[in-house]
């Protein structure tokens, strides 16, 4: 496969996807905060809670930043551990309990405490030289798992809820929720914010989600067949060569397709409804079969 026509491809599709109305998606929720810690805090939360099916996802960020009010980083900067938050604690999604859900808004709290933004928190990890953002995700979860939450749990529990919030690469975690997060505040387009400024987008890594992993296959960025951090890894390395200035905003536009049905990875109907037709693995380029006309 030409990587220049691939390029070419997938410009074409990111051109088509990048509007803020292309498709649903959480981060519409937390576009219409104008000011940029209003955006980070709830941003944030709504990464946290991203899956899930698509509808119950954007019903529980709804909820959550209703809660939280027209001022998401002033609720945090005030939130009391010790209080009861009826409406907060009473929350559920999925396996998430409210109780998660305030001891993530306390933790938030604590690194707008301590570093002013959670942007100053993540960059406090970061290391002059690290080709990806890696390390510092690995170490922002390590720091935040670090912080208090006792208080909210009323005890000390061996391994807490919102443990779930923040996992780590070297634990072999795709992190693709921070992931995700991390492509909305670096990356500034029709669909992503821009409202960080320490990191570059050039180190994000892909935010893996089962329509990348069947894209990413299906193209072959990846030779693994198992989703970890190492496929997120391979898959973001292979759209760097196509573009190493801002990689992954591909994403979008990959994820949007497998949402469409579109690929034909692995299934009956081949490539024949792929926009990415003719660049994809040959097991995908075979018709679909005909049903056997009864004798």
């Amino acid at each position: 496969m030409s990587a220049r026509l691939l390029a070419s491809s997938l410009d074409r599709l990111y051109r088509d996807f990048n509007r803020g109305d292309s498709a649903a998606d959480p981060v519409h929720l937390v576009r219409p905060f104008s000011n940029s810690a209003d955006r980070e805090v709830a941003g944030f939360c709504a990464a946290a809670l991203a899956f899930g099916r698509v509808a119950s996802v954007i019903a529980s960020i709804q909820t959550l930043l209703r809660i939280m009010g027209p001022h998401p980083a002033e609720y945090v900067r005030s939130f009391d551990p010790a209080a009861p938050h009826p409406e907060l604690r009473a929350m559920v999604h999925r396996w998430t309990r409210g109780v998660d859900l305030a001891a993530l808004i306390w933790i938030l709290r604590q690194m707008l405490d301590r570093a002013g933004s959670v942007e100053r928190f993540f960059a406090e990890g970061l290391t002059e030289g690290d080709p990806d953002i890696e390390p510092a995700l690995d170490r922002f979860s390590t720091r935040a798992l670090a912080l208090d939450v006792a208080e909210v749990y009323g005890g000390n529990p061996r391994r807490p809820g919102v443990c779930y919030f923040f996992p780590r690469p070297s634990a072999g975690s795709a992190c693709k929720r921070l992931n995700l997060y991390l492509r909305w505040m670096v990356r500034q387009d029709e669909v992503d914010l821009g409202v960080w400024r320490l990191v570059s987008p050039a180190q994000l890594i892909v935010p893996l989600d089962t329509h990348v992993i069947r894209l990413g296959r299906c193209l072959r960025l990846t030779r693994y067949t198992s989703p970890g951090w190492k496929m997120a890894a391979e898959i973001t390395a292979a759209l760097r060569r196509l573009d190493p200035e801002d990689p992954i905003r591909f994403d979008f536009s990959i994820c949007h397709v497998g949402m469409m049905n579109a690929c034909g990875f692995g299934r009956s109907q081949g490539d024949s409804q792929c926009p990415l037709r003719g660049l994809c693995h040959p097991r995908t380029r075979r018709r679909p079969t005909r049903p056997r006309q009864p004798a």
